[in-house]
């Protein structure tokens, strides 16, 4: 019997230190495995709930405190390089979120969820409707938001609440804020944890009522993720640079995806990648007082990564309910998801937990759009890599650029 508990508690111990991403696959191929083997057993399925739940329970917690903190932890600028590569960061965001409007419209799909009947009967289509949507939720009670999963509500008082503390709070005040969404963070990473489990039931019910046509739909979505990020590294950074420093742009960006993509796409965490950025920035011979400041507020703020998911996935959803939406009602949802984007969760899959603020933009029910969340972290094993991948990239990449700027401008001679 000790032999057994050992063994046990050296399997658990295996587990922990098995790469999250990998032991979402084991829980994706189980589920599948049990689904076809044993498609009767619905009390598996409650494993996928109870994660759902959990999720459902913790994300307007976790939005309020997050861009409350954000906005109360600001920190004033560096001269006219802080203020060019805040630009670009903020910039950047907000062009992947257009692109992702505009992708999504040129190819639309769709994602499996249950319990659709009747979701569509509020949701707006037209730009006024959204507005009128708009303005009669942003004036919730700031706790029932919170009780509600009212997201609209939520932004609307967490920014107000982090620009009061920023101007009265004292400084400690401010350091508990950031505390304190901080262990919510924490919290989330120890849901997430639980994802393996939460998967393997979300995919076993999946499967066992649509069949295995499911990972069709999935395959398209991911390739219309995966292929918007690739657009804005590729092809839309490059373009930006080059403009900005008037240089082939290329040599920098495979330099920055080579020395810090390849790493954060392993990491999944812009976090915990901040290092790595550092070291590139001091090989690059940048001035330390600068790049310190920069590259943590990147890993803050510059998410095109986070801003494509969160379009892409509430655009998939409208797709799925039927509901049809302008294009003047989609850009503003690219401007919804890039501040929701700048306030995304630094654990792996945080900006998942940001799309049902996207999707009450339509009056999506809470319900509706936590599955869609669901569907992220199922997807996730490839699509949470690419965005980490291509949001701490750009923070070395903006950073660098907007150094090198200011070399030109003072007559110096750069290289890339």
């Amino acid at each position: 019997m000790r032999s057994l508990l050992t063994a046990l508690r050296s399997a658990a111990r295996a587990w922990q230190r098995c790469n999250l991403m990998l032991r979402i696959l084991i829980g994706i191929i189980l589920g599948t495995l049990l689904a076809l083997v044993l498609p009767s057993f619905g009390f598996i399925a409650i494993l996928g709930d109870l994660f759902v739940g959990a999720l459902k329970a913790i994300a307007p917690l976790l939005v309020a405190l997050l861009v409350t903190s954000s906005v109360a932890t600001a920190r004033p600028g560096l001269g006219s390089r802080f203020r060019t590569v805040v630009s670009l960061y903020l910039l950047t965001t907000l062009m992947a979120a257009v692109l992702a409007v505009f992708a999504s419209r040129l190819f639309p799909v769709e994602v499996a969820l249950a319990n659709v009947a009747g979701a569509t009967n509020s949701a707006p289509g037209q730009l006024g409707d959204v507005f009128r949507n708009i303005l009669s939720q942003v004036m919730s009670n700031p706790i029932a938001a919170i009780a509600n999963a009212n997201y609209l509500s939520i932004l609307f008082w967490a920014v107000i609440i982090g620009l009061a503390l920023k101007q009265v709070a004292s400084p400690a005040t401010i350091a508990s804020v950031r505390q304190l969404a901080d262990a919510i963070s924490r919290v989330v990473s120890w849901v997430i944890q639980c994802a393996p489990f939460g998967i393997l039931g979300l995919v076993y019910g999946t499967v066992s009522s649509s069949g295995l046509d499911i990972f069709t739909t999935y395959g398209r979505l991911l390739l219309l993720l995966v292929g918007c990020m690739l657009t804005v590294s590729l092809i839309l950074n490059p373009i930006i640079i080059g403009c900005m420093l008037r240089r082939n742009p290329y040599p920098l960006v495979w330099r920055c995806l080579k020395e810090s993509g390849v790493s954060a796409f392993f990491t999944r965490s812009s976090a915990a990648n901040i290092p790595v950025n550092m070291a590139l920035c001091k090989r690059m011979g940048l001035d330390e007082d600068f790049y310190s400041v920069s590259i943590p507020l990147g890993s803050t703020i510059n998410m095109d990564g986070a801003a494509i998911t969160i379009t892409v996935m509430t655009l998939a959803t409208c797709h799925t309910l039927g509901i049809t939406t302008s294009l003047g009602s989609a850009l503003l949802l690219s401007i919804i998801a890039t501040l929701g984007a700048c306030g995304a969760s630094g654990v792996a899959g945080g900006s998942l937990l940001l799309i049902p603020m996207a999707c009450s933009l339509f009056g999506i029910p809470n319900d509706i759009a936590m599955q869609v969340v669901a569907v992220g972290f199922i997807i996730g094993v490839v699509q949470d890599s690419v965005e980490t991948a291509l949001n701490s990239s750009g923070d070395a990449m903006f950073t660098i650029t907007a150094e090198l700027r200011e070399r030109l401008k003072r007559g110096e001679e750069i290289k890339l």
